[in-house]
């Protein structure tokens, strides 16, 4: 078995699932590091190489505000949910749930 094969192939099929993770979590307003943890604890594994240029870019498609704030005298960037995002969000969610609905029929 070709593992790099694989490898990619699994990594174009997080891409998806990671957009919606992350959505998903922000409806409720988080600072990186915690929303990293809290994918994390879930069983979603996303590295800060990946987690902030994918917030980074959410923010600029209009799908995420965020907001530089202090806490525990430090200046951290707080993320949510815009209102388009919440939209695409409930989009993405149907598609999702058409898409594993048709490949469980499938396998």
């Amino acid at each position: 078995m070709d593992k790099d094969l694989f490898q990619n192939l699994r990594l174009e099929l997080r891409r998806g699932y990671l957009i919606i993770a992350v959505l998903a979590k922000v409806r409720i307003e988080q600072y990186g590091y915690t929303l990293r943890k809290s994918l994390n604890e879930i069983g979603v594994d996303i590295d800060e190489s990946s987690l902030y240029p994918m917030l980074r870019r959410l923010e600029s498609q209009g799908l995420l505000v965020s907001e530089w704030r202090e806490e525990d005298k430090r200046k951290k960037r707080f993320y949510r949910l815009s209102t388009d995002g919440e939209t695409i969000l409930n989009q993405l969610l149907i598609e999702w749930k058409n898409i594993n609905s048709s490949l469980e029929g499938i396998i």
